[in-house]
């Protein structure tokens, strides 16, 4: 089982704890994580995009001139994709790009995400994060302390509103709990900072 170190929040070394093999531990799968993250970006797509064809678009009610005999081109309305102020053809329409992928390989991916932040000595884990009041200096203070640079995640076991909104104001820190982690936000935050507790549920939870 892999070992890690337990920080308070001043970067004091307070214990170790071992992690699950079965979790942190694993080979991490490339093809698994690329997978979770295309998908995870699909589903955040609107979709809402929406252009007019040619019957959507205003005029164009009569043929602009007679079949034959006047040296242009045949046409049936001024309104057709070609001419200006035309309706477009084959645009894009209002659709869902959401799709699923099956379990065993979304929780590959995130046992494989979760397992590259401990290779690539890039978790913390913190005993616990407690402010008094709603004050972002603290959290700054803290990230300081355990050398964290550029962005991270922080990972909390349950709500506290006063650790969310204070970090809320840092760039590249956001927070998260257990049952809202992606793979996506994993891979795309330099440091993953956990509660020791919330560990422990992340466990619980792919065991």
């Amino acid at each position: 089982m892999p070992n890690i170190s337990v920080f308070d929040m001043n970067g004091n070394k307070v214990a170790d704890t071992e992690l699950s093999d079965a979790i942190f531990g694993i080979e991490p799968n490339k093809t698994a994580m690329h997978a979770m993250v295309v998908n995870y970006l699909a589903n955040q797509r609107q979709g809402t995009q929406s252009t007019l064809t040619r019957t959507e678009v205003s005029g164009g009610g009569r043929k602009p001139w007679r079949q034959k005999g006047t040296g242009h081109a045949r046409q049936g309305s001024t309104r057709s994709p070609q001419w200006v102020h035309g309706g477009i053809a084959l645009g894009p329409k209002p659709r869902s790009y959401r799709y699923a992928l099956n379990k065993k390989l979304r929780r590959l991916a995130m046992k494989s995400a979760l397992s590259t932040k401990v290779l690539d000595n890039n978790m913390v884990v913190l005993d616990s994060i407690k402010l008094e009041e709603y004050k972002t200096k603290t959290v700054v203070a803290m990230l300081k302390a355990l050398n964290v640079d550029g962005k991270a995640l922080i990972v909390m076991p349950e709500v506290d509103a006063k650790v969310i909104k204070s970090a809320n104001n840092i760039p590249g820190v956001k927070t998260a709990l257990v049952n809202t982690l992606n793979v996506y936000d994993i891979l795309n935050y330099d440091k993953f900072i956990v509660v020791k507790d919330a560990v422990a549920k992340i466990e619980e939870v792919y065991a």
